[in-house]
């Protein structure tokens, strides 16, 4: 896409929508939390059924997101309820010793490591008298600050344009004034959230199509790669287990890598080259967390289509972390949910800085030991990738019978064929398949399968 047409593009989306510029500006300033550098209390709420380690190591979680977001974090506070309260979440006894902790503390914002209704989140800011967040407003927020690129914004406006529209109530932000009505008009007028909520919805379905159209740009690249029987290797995992700084190592890059949460947006791609065989592309995307916002899978889908359709998966796991057990597990969670059923290799990163025992705790198979900062267990990994990606090469013999015909163009784009042998009923095909194309054309196998 040229430049030009990029920034035609950005224009376009910054534009009002719709009839009324002012409540457009409206949700523009709900878009913006602006919590850059400001004192905030962080909250959670759990319930007394539930494993209380948990949530505290959730609570320990948020701790680390709010400092990525590069908010203060002055104060820190939990409880544990029979069942959450429906107006605003937590007990009010609770909810006063909060007010107190705003009061000494002069913090400016209150986050929740819990999900918040809209009627919740409106009545608790009429309890502490400042901004409350809630964990899924804040990882938006620090996708916000991370996003460069143009479909990286777009991805983070489409995002939290959803999450808005979930929230939207009676009276969001004294929205309930209603349209004069007069001559030639409906009845009294419509009510200034359903006018909201429209131009929201339209906001969403323009972000929609811009972002179809840079998937489609990836889909091209991704069939240009099969056609040339390029397989794609893609690092998932944890968001903080150094993803980037591994793709650096095996692929002698050098990909900006930080240590903070969502230091990765976009997808970022690299030639990777295993010795003695064809090269490969290695993949970084960004890192999941436990309580990953639906809307932020909704929005990234195009994103993440690069790892769904790879060739093997590199899961990364911090082995230096304590809770790398329950990380994995948040990652094969989403991948479950997301339904990817690709071949994994389980690499256990950053071993310098992990005691000796967290080895003997890794019971996951075929696995790597590795320093991605340092380079111990690199060969060790590549050689695994080169062996997984050349047992999984098939020759297969498929027939294709006259009338589709065209099939065999578009087998050619997506394999290499080897031979072709024409016939009366139709052309019986060689072809070197990838494991992620043997089901799509399992219909025309004739059986005949060589090493």
């Amino acid at each position: 896409m040229s430049g030009s047409r990029r920034k035609r593009q950005q224009e376009s989306l910054e534009k009002p929508i719709g009839e009324n510029a002012n409540l457009n500006r409206t949700i523009n300033d709900q878009l913006s939390t602006h919590v850059h550098r400001k004192r905030a209390v962080l909250v959670g709420v759990g319930l007394k059924s539930q494993d209380i380690l948990e949530t505290k190591n959730s609570l320990t979680e948020l701790v680390e997101l709010a400092h990525s977001a590069q908010i203060d974090v002055v104060g820190l506070l939990h409880q544990f309820v029979e069942k959450y309260n429906p107006a605003t979440l937590m007990g009010s006894g609770k909810a006063e010793e909060i007010v107190q902790l705003i009061a000494e503390t002069r913090a400016q914002l209150v986050i929740l490591d819990q999900r918040l209704s809209g009627v919740q989140q409106r009545n608790l800011e009429q309890v502490f008298n400042v901004v409350v967040l809630d964990r899924t407003q804040l990882i938006l927020e620090i996708f916000a600050q991370r996003a460069h690129s143009f479909e990286g914004k777009l991805q983070v406006d489409l995002a939290r344009l959803l999450d808005l529209s979930s929230r939207m109530v009676g009276a969001w932000q004294g929205s309930l004034s209603r349209q004069g009505a007069g001559i030639g008009t409906r009845g009294p007028g419509e009510r200034a959230l359903e006018r909201d909520r429209r131009i929201i919805k339209n906001r969403i379905s323009q972000i929609k199509k811009e972002l179809s159209s840079v998937g489609q740009n990836r889909a091209q690249h991704r069939a240009q790669r099969r056609k040339q029987q390029i397989p794609t290797v893609a690092l998932i995992g944890y968001t903080n287990v150094g993803k980037s700084t591994l793709l650096n190592q095996l692929t002698q890059s050098e990909v900006p890598a930080e240590d903070k949460l969502f230091a990765t947006l976009d997808p970022t791609t690299r030639k990777l080259w295993l010795g003695g065989t064809p090269r490969a592309v290695l993949v970084d995307t960004v890192g999941f967390i436990r309580n990953l916002p639906t809307q932020l899978i909704e929005a990234f889908k195009a994103t993440l289509e690069e790892s769904s359709e790879a060739d093997l998966l590199l899961h990364v796991v911090d082995l230096s972390n304590s809770q790398w057990p329950q990380q994995m597990e948040v990652v094969n969670s989403l991948m479950k949910e997301l339904k990817w059923d690709i071949p994994i290799i389980c690499v256990f990163n950053k071993i310098e800085l992990a005691p000796p025992e967290a080895k003997f705790k890794v019971r996951e198979s075929p696995r790597a030991f590795v320093s991605a900062l340092t380079g111990e267990g690199i060969p060790q990994l590549k050689q695994l990738i080169k062996e997984n990606l050349e047992s999984r090469q098939t020759k297969i013999e498929l027939f294709i019978p006259k009338e589709l015909h065209h099939k065999i163009f578009e087998l050619g784009r997506e394999s290499k064929i080897l031979s072709q042998e024409e016939g009366t009923q139709g052309t019986v095909c060689l072809a070197l398949i990838s494991p992620t194309l043997v089901g799509k054309w399992r219909e025309y196998m004739t059986g005949a399968e060589y090493v």
